[in-house]
C-alpha cells in the first residue's frame, strides 16, 4: 500500500491537537488520574494529635501549583472518629478516640494483621485523584489475661496417683496477640501437693494442667483453695487471677466401725412393747454412698430373737417388739453387723438380761422439755446451767418397797426429785455445755427396786453448736522482713487462724484493717499476704497494720493480728555530698595538718551500706583527709607564691557490696599573707649609676626605680620614697611614690656623683615590709673615666637624710625608728639631752662640711681636666649611657 509522503491538511490539524494536549499543563498532571494506595503503620492507643503520615509528601505532589491542593476524607462520620486530616498538607493525625485493635479487628490473627481503610480525595478537579490509605494497627500489651469465671472448681479423686494430670478447662483469654498473649500459668499456693504444667495445642492455645505431686486424703483435707495466675509476655507482664477451688472427691477407702462393740442391757419381764433398749452407732469417714451404713442381725441370731427385738436398719436402734413372758428369766445375745459398700461388716454385741419380776417392775415415763426425737435430746451450747431437759415419772410403784431413781453417765447433768411431788424427777444441766469439748452424751435413768429389780431408760443428749468462739490467730504478732526493691505482687506470708466452731461458724475469712496501706493485699480465703508494689526502705522502713480474721456465724466474731513488715536495706543509694563542689579559702603558711575544711556527705542507706569512707584521688602527697569525719588537711605549710590554687577530686565510697561511690571537686584557694618584701629590679645594684647632663632642666624625669612584690592585693601595692641623699641640696630630687619615677627638681650646678637612698615599701598588714636601693647619678657631659666613677661608688660615705618616709607609724626595722614615750618627764629630759647633742652635731657637721667642700672642689678640678683632654664622639657617649642604664 502506498502512502503519501506529505501529510494531508486534516492530519496536520489532528497532530496539532495532540501536540497541544501533551504540551498543556494538564499533561503534567495526567498521572493523578489513577488511584494510589498508601499504607501506614501505627500502634493502637495513641493519644490525640499523633502524627501518622503526610499523604502529599508521600505522593510527591508539587505544592507550588495554583490553585493549591486540598485534601478531604470521603466518609467523615466514620473516619474522623479515629483520624483527622490537614486539608492543606494532607497530613494525617490521630483524633480524640483512641484506636483499639481488639475492638476494631476482634477476629484478626497476628498473621492477618489489623487494617483500617479510608479514602482521601485530592482536589481541585484538575488534580483530582482518589487515594486509598490503609492503616496497619499494631498490637500493644494493653489487656491483661482474664479467666471466663472468677472461681474455677475442679474435682480430683483422693486416690489419684502421683503425676496424674487434670486439665483446667477454663483457661484464661488475652485479646492481645503473639507474645502479649497468655504465656504461662502458676499457682499462688501449691500446698506441697500440686503443681501446674502448660500444654500448647496445634492452634497455639495454652491449656494449664493440674499435676498431683503427693498423695491425697479426703478424710484429712477435702478441699484446697488457692489462686491461679495467668501471665502474659509483656514488659512488665500483666496478670490475671481466678480462685481455684480443688475439691477432693471421696473414694470408698474406709469401712464402718462401731463406737461401742459391747453393750449390756437389763430388761424386766414386764417391760412394755416398743420400749427403746439401745442404740448402736457405727461411723464411716467416707462421703455419700461410700459412707452409707445399714444395720442387720448376724445369721447366728435365732429368728425368734430377731422377732422379739426389732433392729432399725438405718438408725441402729433396738426396741422391744412384743411383751416378754414375765414368768421367764432369759439372757439374749444379739450380734449386730454394720454393713458398708464393699466392706467387711463391723460386729457389735448387745447382751440383754431379762429379770424375772415377782411384782411388776417400776416403769419410767419420760416427758421431754427440750427438743427430742427417737430418744435423742438436742441442747444448744448456749443454754445456761440448770436448764431443764425432761421429767421422769416412776409408775407401777409397790408402796411396800422403796424405789431408788438415779442417773448413770458422765457429763454436767443431774436427776433430782421435783419439789415435794413423789415419783417425779427432773433431769437438768449442772453447768454450761461446750460443743467444742464434747458433742454428745449418753445417759441412763435407772429405777432400782429394793428386791433387786432394775429398769433403765437410755437417753442421748446432743449439743448443738453456736457461734461462741472467735477465730484465733496462730500468732497475734506477725513480723515479716523483706528486702527493698522487691518485685510487684511478692508473697510475704500466709496468715492462719482457726475457729473450733462447726460449719460456717468455723469458716474464717481474712480482711485487712483500715490502717493497712493500699499496697498490701490479703486473700480472703487463704490468708496469703502480698505486697503489690516495690518497697523503698529510704521512703519507709517499717509498716504496721491490722489483719482481721472473721468467721461466718451469726453474729460474726473476729480476732485481730498485728502485722509488722520491716523493709531491709539494699545498697541502692550512692553517697551524696551536701554540695556539688567545695571551695575552701586558707591563708598561706597555714600550719601543717591543720584543718582546712570539712566535707559533709550522706548516704540514705543503713548499716554498712550507709558507712561512707572518703579518699583523695589526686594530690594525696600534699593533702590528706579523715575518712570518717571528712576533715581535709595539708601535710605541710602551703606557699601561695609557689601555687595559689589546688583542685582535688574526693571520692566517697560506701560499705555495700558492691560498693557505690560519688566524686566531688574541692578547690583550695590560698589567701595571700604579707611574707615577701618588695624586690628592686632596677637599678640592679647599689653600684650602678646613670649619667645626667648638667644642662638637664628641672622637672625632667631622669631615672625610674622599678620593684615588684610576689604577694597579691594590698600586700603587693608598692610605694617609693627617698629617705637619704648624698650630694646636692635638699629638695633637688623628687620621686613619684606610685611609679618610682625620679624627677630633677633643681638645676645641678656641681658636677660629680649624687646618691639617693630609695625606700620601697608595700602596704601589707599587719606590718608593711620594705627594701632599699641606692640610686647613683653622675653629673657630667660625658663619661670618660669609668674607673674613677667606680672608685667614687665604692667609697663608704654617709648619705644625708632627705625626708621622712611617706607613711606614718612605727617601723619595725630599717635605718630609722620612731618611738613614743608615755612618760612626760622622760620626754623632757630626753629633749634637753637631744638639744645639747644637736648643737654639738651641728658644730661638727659644719666643720666636716667645710673640709669636705674644699676636698670636692679639688677633685672636681681634677675630674674636669681629663674629661676635656678626651675627645669622645656623641655616638660613644650614647653607647655608654645605654650600658649604664642597663646596669
Amino acid at each position: 500500500m502506498l502512502r503519501s509522503r506529505h501529510p494531508s491538511k486534516k492530519g496536520r490539524i489532528w497532530g496539532f491537537y495532540i501536540l497541544m494536549l501533551y504540551t498543556s499543563p494538564l499533561s503534567c498532571l495526567a498521572n493523578f488520574s489513577q488511584a494510589k494506595e498508601l499504607i501506614y503503620t501505627i500502634k493502637e492507643g495513641l493519644p490525640k494529635g499523633t502524627f501518622i503520615g503526610a499523604i502529599g509528601e508521600d505522593l510527591r505532589l508539587d505544592f507550588t501549583v495554583e490553585p493549591p491542593f486540598s485534601f478531604s476524607l470521603t466518609q467523615k462520620k466514620v473516619t474522623e472518629q479515629y483520624v483527622n486530616i490537614n486539608n492543606t498538607t494532607g497530613e494525617l493525625y490521630t483524633s480524640a478516640a483512641e484506636i483499639d485493635r481488639e475492638t476494631l479487628c476482634p477476629y484478626s490473627s497476628d498473621k492477618q494483621g489489623c487494617f483500617f481503610s479510608l479514602d482521601v480525595f485530592v482536589l481541585p478537579q484538575q488534580y483530582f485523584q482518589l487515594v486509598k490509605v490503609k492503616l496497619l494497627i499494631e498490637d500493644v500489651n494493653d489487656n491483661r489475661p482474664k479467666f471466663p469465671m472468677d472461681e474455677i472448681c475442679m474435682f480430683v479423686p483422693e486416690n489419684a496417683q502421683i503425676n496424674s494430670r487434670f486439665a483446667v478447662e477454663q483457661s484464661a483469654v488475652d485479646p492481645d496477640l503473639g507474645i502479649f498473649g497468655v504465656q504461662t500459668y502458676w499457682l499462688v499456693n501449691d500446698f506441697g501437693v500440686f503443681t501446674l504444667d502448660v500444654e500448647e495445642n496445634d492452634g497455639g492455645e495454652l491449656t494449664p494442667f493440674l499435676i498431683i505431686t503427693d498423695f491425697l486424703d479426703r478424710e484429712t483435707q477435702d478441699e484446697y483453695i488457692t489462686d491461679i495466675i495467668a501471665e502474659d509476655g509483656g514488659t512488665p507482664p500483666l496478670l490475671g487471677a481466678a480462685t481455684l477451688k480443688i475439691a477432693i472427691t471421696d473414694v470408698n477407702d474406709n469401712c464402718p466401725k462401731f463406737t461401742e462393740s459391747q453393750i449390756n442391757v437389763t430388761l424386766h419381764g414386764n417391760t412394755s412393747k416398743g420400749t427403746h433398749l439401745a442404740r448402736l452407732h457405727a461411723f464411716d469417714p467416707d462421703l455419700g454412698t461410700n459412707a452409707e451404713i445399714s444395720y442387720a442381725y448376724s445369721e447366728r441370731v435365732p429368728r425368734d430373737t430377731r422377732s422379739l427385738f426389732h433392729l432399725d436398719k438405718i438408725t441402729g436402734g433396738i426396741k422391744l417388739a412384743r411383751k416378754i413372758d414375765s414368768a421367764t428369766a432369759t439372757f439374749y445375745k444379739l450380734t449386730v453387723l454394720a454393713n458398708g459398700p464393699g466392706c467387711i461388716p463391723a460386729v457389735a454385741t448387745v447382751s440383754v438380761h431379762v429379770i424375772k419380776l415377782v411384782t411388776g417392775p417400776p416403769d419410767i415415763l419420760p416427758r421431754y422439755i427440750a427438743s427430742e426425737k427417737d430418744g435423742v435430746v438436742t441442747l444448744k451450747e448456749s443454754e445456761p446451767a440448770f436448764s431443764p431437759i425432761a421429767f421422769f415419772t416412776i409408775k407401777n410403784m409397790d408402796k411396800t418397797h422403796r424405789v431408788d431413781c438415779y442417773l448413770e453417765g458422765n457429763g454436767p447433768f443431774r436427776l433430782v426429785p421435783y419439789q415435794q411431788l413423789e415419783n417425779e424427777y427432773l433431769l437438768e444441766t449442772t453447768d454450761t455445755l461446750d460443743y467444742e469439748r464434747i458433742q454428745e452424751y449418753e445417759l441412763i435413768v435407772v429405777a432400782n427396786k429394793t428386791l433387786g429389780m432394775v429398769i433403765k431408760t437410755f437417753l442421748k443428749v446432743q449439743v448443738l453448736d453456736e457461734n461462741d468462739n472467735a477465730p484465733v490467730f496462730q500468732q497475734s504478732l506477725v513480723e515479716i522482713s523483706i528486702e527493698e526493691n522487691n518485685s510487684p505482687n511478692t508473697f510475704l506470708t500466709q496468715l492462719q487462724a482457726s475457729d473450733p466452731d462447726s460449719e460456717g461458724r468455723g469458716e474464717v475469712i481474712y480482711i485487712l484493717g483500715g490502717d493497712a496501706p493500699g499496697i498490701f493485699a490479703v486473700d480472703r480465703l487463704t490468708g496469703v499476704l502480698t505486697v503489690a508494689t516495690s518497697l523503698d526502705r529510704e521512703e519507709k522502713e517499717k509498716y504496721r497494720f491490722i489483719v482481721r480474721a472473721v468467721d461466718q456465724g451469726t453474729p460474726r466474731r473476729e480476732s485481730l493480728a498485728t502485722v509488722v513488715v520491716t523493709v531491709l536495706d539494699r545498697n541502692d543509694n550512692s553517697p551524696r555530698f551536701i554540695n556539688k563542689d567545695f571551695t575552701f579559702f586558707v591563708p598561706e603558711n597555714f600550719p601543717g595538718f591543720g584543718e582546712i575544711g570539712v566535707l559533709s556527705v550522706t548516704d540514705a542507706d543503713a548499716g554498712k551500706n550507709g558507712w561512707v569512707a572518703l579518699s583523695i584521688l589526686n594530690g594525696s602527697d600534699i593533702f590528706m583527709i579523715d575518712t570518717g569525719r571528712g576533715a581535709l588537711r595539708a601535710k605541710t605549710p602551703l606557699d601561695r607564691e609557689q601555687q595559689g590554687t589546688y583542685q582535688l577530686w574526693i571520692e566517697a565510697a560506701d560499705g555495700g557490696v558492691p560498693a557505690l561511690s560519688s566524686i566531688t571537686m574541692v578547690t583550695v584557694l590560698l589567701l595571700d599573707v604579707n611574707d615577701n618584701p618588695p624586690i628592686v629590679l632596677f637599678p640592679q645594684s647599689n653600684q650602678s649609676y646613670m649619667l645626667v647632663l648638667p644642662s638637664t632642666a628641672p622637672g625632667t624625669s631622669i631615672a625610674e626605680v622599678y620593684a615588684v612584690d610576689k604577694d597579691t592585693g594590698m600586700n603587693a601595692v608598692i610605694a617609693y620614697s627617698i629617705i637619704k641623699r648624698k650630694g646636692g641640696e635638699p629638695g633637688s630630687f623628687a620621686i613619684d611614690p606610685q611609679t618610682g619615677n625620679i624627677t630633677l627638681m633643681r638645676e645641678l650646678s656641681n658636677r660629680g656623683l649624687y646618691s639617693l637612698l630609695v625606700k620601697v615599701t608595700d602596704h601589707g598588714q599587719p606590718e608593711p615590709l620594705y627594701s632599699t636601693v641606692i640610686v647613683n647619678f653622675f653629673v657630667n657631659e660625658t663619661v670618660s673615666n669609668e674607673s674613677y666613677i667606680q672608685s667614687l661608688l665604692t667609697r663608704d660615705t654617709d648619705i644625708e637624710v632627705e625626708e621622712k618616709p611617706w607613711y606614718g607609724g612605727q617601723m619595725t626595722d630599717g635605718p630609722e625608728r620612731y618611738e613614743l614615750f608615755p612618760c612626760r618627764s622622760v620626754l623632757i629630759a630626753l629633749s634637753v639631752v637631744c638639744l645639747g647633742l644637736f648643737f654639738l652635731v651641728v658644730i661638727l657637721i659644719s666643720y666636716i662640711c667645710c673640709k669636705r667642700f674644699k676636698k670636692i672642689r679639688h677633685k672636681r678640678s681634677e675630674v674636669e681636666a681629663p674629661l676635656k683632654m678626651k675627645n669622645g664622639s656623641t655616638h660613644d657617649l650614647n653607647r655608654k649611657l645605654r650600658q649604664m642604664s642597663k646596669m
